[in-house]
């Protein structure tokens, strides 16, 4: 997928700057008399009301700003009156990004979408008077964490994911924040955007005695010592209080709203697992690593402790809470996956291989990479960062990183599955345009790892194409339309396509487009469409644009004609 648009990334310094240049400029009122172009200067002003996107009603006091689309710079910042107006002046015909802020609100971009949004554009004939930008109230999701008995649990490690809409059928479940309870078990997170939330809490009984017992003493010990009582662990539990990772309870975020989601946490005996750990050629020992997962995500294994018998070549994990991991081990590692619900010995080499992955870089292009280098067509004299990010959720993989010294790499241990591979050099992306493996092509930048180490050659390209255009209904540019750039190969759509959203007069920015044949589609309402599905996005394709982008495009490929705008289809 395309990367945040560089006002998206900026968002954070936005309050900021906003509060500097407010405190020597006073608000300005909105005159509904004025033309947006000021007198006779050439100068025009960007003008309207911030309402409460969750009631409609002004809201008074807000600081706006316009920031250069280049780089964010702040351009001109306002405070709205009494009755939500503002106004900025004098600003020269441009594009500006357009963002507003205030205390209890989410500091947010004009009209937008997740990293999406619409800038506003300036200039002859262009109607920037009258916009409405609606500040959403961050939402808010709180609790008690509780134990039998009614008891707070105070250090409990609660973790909030968000469901995203990234076009994929169900959508990725990615961790958003981590919070601590405090002494009375309670948590609070704020300022959050509208969406579907879940909640896991992790925590350890304060009263708590793991001890470390023999595989050939272990239920005899447990029979007779009376500390075993003590022996347990809290399964990490969802809300609403269950310890099934498919039944967790689904919280719906809407601006304003303030959620209440207390979970309750019940004891367990605790788990040990022993893993054989023999050792190297070398003498040292293949360390085993337990890690857990949580929608997906490696979020460790904290309550988890080991103990290294060189004596008798095993690893045992004491005070174990019931739950899902993956058991890593050997030299290269295999990952063995668990649903740990009883004591008991793993052995490791039941589960699948992790492999190398390594290779080169070349380009397609002639740029500058890491430092200025010069590059042509060959290979990729550059620094970059990869990235392999999980293909599928069912993985229940974090993505792995790793440097690319002058087009070179390594991956030393791949799970098997399909991943993504990504590339970033200098700050920005650095589009993949193909991968090959062993001589065959393959689609985009999917990459599927078995039981062998892989080499690949993959292809960047350096002189990336940005394709830019008009989304148009009735003759006129249409704002705040979802526009897609659908690849002709559809099984490559997770790796070529590209999104943005329309800005005030319709215009759009493709980035990053490496060299193929697509489709352009713009969508009116279309940001909760699983795009990304073949299905549903070729239904739009005959409304769409044709576009080849040849390996010679160059920098900046504009549209010869406007794309339509089409509304949802049932």
């Amino acid at each position: 997928m395309t990367a945040p648009r560089p006002r998206r990334r900026a968002l954070w310094q936005c309050a900021l700057c906003m509060l500097v240049a407010l405190a020597a400029q006073p608000a300005v009122p909105l005159s509904a008399q004025q033309p947006a172009q000021s007198a006779s200067n050439g100068f025009y002003r960007i003008a309207g009301t911030v309402v409460n996107a969750a009631t409609g009603e002004p809201v008074h006091h807000a600081a706006v700003a316009a920031l250069s689309e280049e780089d964010s710079h702040t351009v001109a910042a306002v405070e709205s009156d009494n009755d939500g107006h503002f106004s900025l002046e004098g600003l020269a015909a441009a594009k500006y990004q357009l963002t507003a802020s205030k205390r209890g609100f989410r500091t947010s971009f004009y009209d937008e979408h997740d990293e999406f949004n619409s800038a506003i554009v300036t200039g002859p004939g262009q109607e920037t008077d009258y916009l409405t930008f609606r500040l959403a109230p961050g939402g808010v999701v709180h609790g008690v964490v509780t134990a039998d008995g009614g008891d707070s649990v105070e250090g409990a490690r609660v973790m909030l994911f968000r469901k995203q809409q990234d076009g994929r059928t169900g959508g990725r479940v990615n961790q958003q924040d981590t919070a601590s309870t405090d002494d009375t078990g309670a948590y609070e997170f704020t300022g959050l955007a509208e969406g579907d939330y879940l909640l896991a809490v992790s925590a350890e009984p304060w009263y708590a005695l793991h001890r470390s017992v023999s595989r050939t003493r272990q239920q005899a010990a447990a029979a007779a010592d009376p500390a075993a009582a003590l022996d347990v662990a809290y399964p990490v539990t969802y809300y609403d209080s269950t310890t099934d990772e498919a039944s967790a309870t689904h919280i719906q975020v809407t601006s304003g709203s303030r959620v209440q989601a207390d979970i309750a946490l019940h004891p367990t005996p605790a788990l040990h697992l022993v893993v054989d750990t023999p050792r190297k050629p070398d003498g040292s020992i293949a360390r085993a690593e337990l890690r857990q997962t949580i929608f997906g995500t490696v979020v460790g294994a904290e309550s988890a402790g080991f103990l290294d018998a060189a004596e008798t070549g095993t690893t045992e994990f004491n005070g174990v809470a019931p739950g899902r991991y993956e058991l890593a081990q050997g030299d290269p590692p295999r990952v063995v996956e668990l649903d740990a619900n009883t004591s008991q010995q793993v052995d490791p080499s039941l589960g699948a291989p992790t492999v190398a992955v390594h290779g080169t870089l070349v380009t397609t292009g002639v740029g500058a990479g890491s430092g200025g280098v010069k590059s042509a067509d060959g290979p990729f004299l550059g620094d970059c960062a990869l990235t392999l990010e999980p293909a599928d959720q069912a993985m229940h993989q974090s993505p792995i990183q790793m440097p690319c010294m002058r087009g070179s790499f390594t991956f030393p241990t791949v799970p098997a599955g399909r991943w993504e591979l990504i590339g970033e050099s200098g700050g920005g992306v650095l589009p993949v345009a193909s991968i090959a493996a062993s001589g065959k092509l393959l689609r985009a930048n999917l990459i599927t790892i078995q039981d062998r180490p892989l080499s690949l050659v993959v292809t960047v390209s350096q002189g990336a194409t940005r394709i830019t255009g008009i989304a148009r209904r009735g003759g006129k540019g249409l704002s705040g339309v979802m526009v897609v750039l659908v690849p002709k190969e559809m099984a490559a759509i997770d790796g070529m396509a590209r999104r943005d959203q329309s800005d005030s007069d319709g215009s759009f920015s493709l980035r990053d487009v490496v060299p193929g044949a697509y489709t352009v589609v713009a969508i009116e309402d279309g940001w909760t469409l699983d795009w990304a599905q073949p299905e549903v996005i070729a239904r739009y394709l005959p409304g769409g644009v044709a576009v080849t982008v040849p390996d010679n495009a160059g920098s900046l490929l504009p549209l010869s004609a406007p794309v339509p705008v089409q509304a949802p289809l049932p």
